[in-house]
């Protein structure tokens, strides 16, 4: 009885280290292979060390600049105007950027080549002036309100797509017009002030505190020498900024996004709202020379979104050497004047 035990043992073992041979040499044939490559992304390296004041260093780089003035390409990301309005006719524009510390900007927009205005805008820091010419004389308007109060949007439109949208003639273009002014009329002057003159930060400021971290976040590859639909992993410090409010309690107020790969460049600034939501996103990119003289290297492409009011923009600067920096302006310029008559809407006036 034990003899025979132990011959099917003997048997078991050798049908399984046929098995296993058998496995090796399909496997040696390509039956096991993979049926396609899944390319893993790749880190991008090297990636620089840096304490919280260099953080602060560069960050404070940036906030150093106190004007700026040029030409520059305003194109509209809102997804919401997809099939209607600025993405279709308006999206991308010319532009005029005037902008001064601590709160004074003004923009142009018009249509590229003819140079037909669009638009026009300003803030003098505190109230803000938005001239629309575009479109029939229903749309035509001169919008004046105070930067620090919040406003519905104009006409009261729904949130998506308009069905006059997908339809023809008439009601098209008036559903463009409209989904237009909406988007203009969205679009506060003074949000481009603080996303292109970085606000400072500072060690002796006793409002706040600061808080670092590392993070890794996965990509397109830049490089132009990527694949198309190529990932990298890129590093980032993190460096939080917290309002203190009361004993064991703090609100976050900023949060910026350093890119460590190469050297230390501020990437992204993001700023939030009382009950911690999410106010801007700045994304900065393409840094190049400013000014005649190159002394200043600063992002030429900035864009900014603004999640509570629905929409997106990119603003980049068409010739950065030809900005001019550090110029000091008069107050005036930042005051529009309603100089076509447009029909005025005061944004803090009583409702009716």
């Amino acid at each position: 009885m034990q003899a025979t035990i132990i011959s099917e043992w003997c048997v078991s073992r050798s049908r399984l280290a046929l098995a296993l041979a058998a496995a090796l040499v399909l496997s040696g044939c390509g039956l096991f292979k993979p049926s396609r490559r899944i390319s893993v992304p790749q880190p991008l390296s090297p990636l620089v060390s840096a304490d919280m004041a260099k953080m602060f260093d560069e960050i404070n780089r940036l906030a150093a600049v106190r004007s700026l003035n040029g030409k520059v390409d305003v194109q509209f990301l809102d997804t919401s105007y997809a099939e209607c309005g600025i993405a279709e006719k308006y999206r991308t524009a010319d532009g005029r950027l005037i902008l001064q510390r601590p709160g004074e900007v003004y923009l142009l927009i018009q249509i590229p080549v003819v140079g037909t205005k669009v638009a026009e805008m300003s803030s003098d820091g505190e109230k803000f002036w938005a001239a629309v010419y575009l479109g029939s004389e229903k749309y035509k308007r001169f919008v004046t309100g105070t930067n620090s109060a919040h406003y519905e949007k104009l006409d009261g439109s729904a949130e998506g797509i308009s069905p006059d949208c997908k339809a023809g003639g008439k009601r098209k273009e008036e559903a463009m017009q409209r989904a237009t002014v909406n988007a203009l009329s969205s679009l506060r002057p003074q949000h481009l002030t603080d996303a292109l003159l970085v606000p400072p930060v500072s060690f002796d400021d006793a409002k706040h505190i600061y808080a670092e971290a590392e993070t890794f976040e996965e990509e397109a590859d830049p490089r132009p020498e990527a694949r198309p639909g190529a990932r990298v992993v890129r590093g980032y410090y993190i460096l939080t900024e917290l309002e203190l409010q009361q004993q064991n309690r703090a609100r976050v107020t900023r949060r910026f996004w350093l890119d460590r790969v190469g050297t230390l460049r501020l990437a992204r600034v993001q700023t939030y709202g009382e009950r911690g939501e999410l106010l801007t996103d700045v994304v900065y990119s393409n840094a190049q020379s400013f000014g005649a003289d190159a002394q200043r290297r600063l992002p030429a492409q900035i864009e900014l979104t603004r999640p509570q009011e629905h929409y997106s923009i990119r603003v980049s600067f068409q010739d950065p050497s030809a900005v001019k920096v550090d110029q000091q302006y008069e107050h005036d310029i930042f005051v529009l004047k309603n100089a076509s008559s447009l029909p005025e809407v005061n944004l803090d006036a009583p409702k009716k």
